[in-house]
């Protein structure tokens, strides 16, 4: 299927869903029949006796108000523009142009956007590399730090989970910011499921942030763009937020994606502790039969730095190629081509796949005896030692020490230089990648997915950064946010003269 050629979309669509490729992938809903009508059937605008979102009165303010119940929120919002709009809506609540905030450096590139938008001044505090090779969460200390130095500053905004799924202690943070009078956003977008079963970790709703984003579509049966706004404390402005969803929410949302909304939340109120429960246990025996590989790893939070990150969500199923002769490209490959498994997503050295309540055991089965099949033909290659997994055992990380400098140099502290929003888009050059060391940069550099940015505008460029990204090419990497797509030439600050 995947070596066809398709001219329209729709047809290739079609295709990938008639075809045995099992979706360890967005959506939650895995392409399982939920009962829903014929879109083009049910595709209406604001027509009388159906509402409007952006002024709900009837149907959908009782929609939102199931899902706040849901979720104990304060209060919750449909947002058909995902949690990107949700977050651009949240942001713009909370600040005023110019404002300061501390800004986790692995946000999603809204925050970025939202930076420029409402011409703020960023702090950055930086997550740490684990062991194993995975991003940490935020810790609390930097964040309470970074506020001592910045007592200005008005916002304080992270991802928790990661795309990864690590999960920071919101409830420390949220006492810290509330300490220096700060407002806290949580990019909880890959924690919909949270606070919906006692086999995940608890949603920052009930954590002590002030607003919490939500992408239902990653974790839960929602359609794609389906996402929801929390406003989870007392001190928001519920008009400024409102107002803000008016402008980063489009004047025509759609009714397919709010009924899908609705639909999903009806699913949890009536079925949700029967689905979660089941999907937990499917969980648990998936972990539990993957820890006999003796060189593909399925991560735990035993194979996290304990000092690194809080909670760990077992929703994410990481597959580490560290002890292989694999990349985790060449997995993902290997899983796609050979078994008809497409994951969600890969790095240098682990592959990600996402699951939710409508996996089915067939899918878990697969993928199972897929890494089966792939750890004894490691085993056969590189002629490894049996190796005996228990409880008790930690598994014995030797990153490589070329990949480790890779990692540290990817996502190392840059010197900042200018505001993102001082980059004046008539004072900005192309220069050749080979000689812009010394030069800021005026475009962001990131590596897609997780895109935590390598370097934003308005920081330095370094000898470093210009040897990582010939590194990136080499391995064919997926890198993003340069104008010029072979990033052989970057945008910088013209010098001044």
């Amino acid at each position: 299927m995947k070596n066809k050629e398709y001219e329209y979309l729709d047809e290739k669509l079609a295709a990938y869903a008639k075809s045995d490729y099992y979706p360890f992938h967005m959506p939650g809903h895995k392409r399982a029949a939920m009962d829903f009508e014929n879109p083009y059937q049910i595709d209406v605008t604001e027509i009388d006796g159906f509402d409007n979102l952006h002024y709900a009165q009837d149907l959908l303010l009782r929609s939102q108000e199931r899902l706040r119940g849901l979720y104990k929120s304060k209060k919750a919002y449909f947002m058909v523009n995902g949690s990107s709009g949700g977050i651009l809506s949240a942001v713009g609540a909370l600040t005023k142009c110019g404002d300061k905030i501390v800004m986790a450096r692995n946000c999603h590139k809204s925050v970025y956007n939202a930076v420029k938008l409402f011409q703020l001044k960023a702090q950055f505090v930086y997550p740490r590399l684990m062991t194993c090779g995975i991003q940490g969460g935020i810790q609390a200390d930097d964040i309470e730090q970074c506020l001592q130095i910045h007592r200005d500053a008005r916002l304080v905004i992270i991802t928790s989970p990661t795309y990864d799924g690590i999960v920071s202690d919101i409830q420390k943070i949220s006492e810290i910011a509330r300490k220096y009078h700060t407002y806290l956003i949580i990019d909880e977008a890959h924690g919909a499921h949270f606070s919906l079963s006692p086999y995940f970790p608890e949603s920052a709703v009930r954590l002590g942030a002030d607003l919490v984003i939500q992408s239902l579509h990653k974790t839960l049966p929602c359609f794609t763009q389906s996402a929801v706004l929390h406003i989870a404390g007392d001190r928001v402005d519920f008009h400024k937020l409102e107002e803000m969803l008016r402008v980063f929410q489009t004047s025509s949302p759609s009714y397919i994606l709010m009924a899908g909304m609705e639909k999903c939340v009806r699913i949890l109120i009536d079925k949700g502790e029967q689905l979660f429960e089941a999907y937990a246990e499917r969980l648990a025996d998936f972990y539990k039969k993957c820890r006999n590989f003796k060189c593909l790893r399925v991560l735990t939070a035993d194979d996290y730095d304990a000092a690194y990150f809080f909670e760990a969500d077992q929703s994410k199923i990481i597959i580490s190629t560290m002890h292989t002769a694999l990349s985790g490209q060449a997995l993902d490959q290997k899983l796609s081509e050979e078994y008809h498994l497409q994951m969600e997503m890969y790095s240098a050295q682990y592959v990600l796949a996402m699951t939710s309540i409508m996996d089915r055991q067939e899918g878990f089965d697969r993928l199972f005896h897929a890494l089966y099949a792939i750890d004894q033909e490691q085993q056969r290659e590189l002629r490894k030692e049996c190796i005996d997994w228990d409880n008790n055992t930690k598994y014995n990380y030797n990153m490589d020490n070329d990949f480790k400098d890779f990692l540290k140099n990817a996502y190392a502290e840059r010197k900042k230089v200018l505001e993102i929003s001082e980059i004046d888009d008539d004072n900005i050059v192309e220069t050749n990648l080979e000689d812009c060391a010394g030069e800021t940069s005026a475009e962001y550099v990131y590596l897609y997915p997780p895109g935590i940015p390598m370097i934003v505008p308005g920081e330095i460029i370094t000898h470093e950064l210009i040897e990582l990204l010939n590194q990136c090419r080499k391995l064919q990497m997926n890198v993003q946010g340069t104008r010029d797509q072979q990033y052989r030439k970057i945008l910088t600050v013209a010098q001044k003269r």
